[in-house]
């Protein structure tokens, strides 16, 4: 199995106003690098979804996440966004946007993920570090830190 998250999956500057466009940008690294194998039917997973509940944070986060049949392992994506774009949070639009995405049938896995991330975004100094962060060596090596505890 890879990395959960890899630098060819941080964008330090997502395109994107709004939050289709947003997360489509993120998918398209997932398929290039092999790790989504239909680009369409995945971003239909994410929009079913978003719309049972918006994946918006306070603290100007944005974790849009599915299971899909198209997803071949389980990956993260990170994209920071200079405009901000809406995912539905009470306290405005996320510039922090997280991507989860499961294989279909591939257990809890996603849900730990999401749980852990959860539990640091929480933490003002994480989500200033993020903010902060030069490259995207600098998320990767973050995320395995404090998420993933490696």
């Amino acid at each position: 199995m890879s990395e959960l998250i890899t630098t060819a999956l941080v964008d330090l500057n997502l395109p994107g106003n709004d939050r289709t466009e947003a997360t489509a940008n993120l998918v398209e690294r997932l398929v290039k690098e092999g790790r989504v194998t239909d680009e369409a039917g995945f971003m239909t997973a994410i929009k079913d979804r978003e719309a049972q509940m918006p994946t918006g944070i306070e603290g100007g986060i944005g974790i849009p996440h599915a299971r899909s049949q198209y997803v071949t392992e389980p990956t993260l994506a990170f994209g920071r966004s200079v405009q901000g774009v809406d995912f539905g949070s009470a306290d405005g639009p996320a510039d922090l946007i997280f991507l989860i995405a499961a294989p279909d049938g591939g257990g809890s896995e996603h849900m730990k993920i999401l749980a852990s991330l959860a539990r640091r975004l929480v933490r003002e100094s994480f989500r200033t570090s993020l903010r902060d962060a030069a490259t995207p060596q600098d998320v990767v090596d973050l995320i395995n830190k404090e998420v993933l505890g490696r």
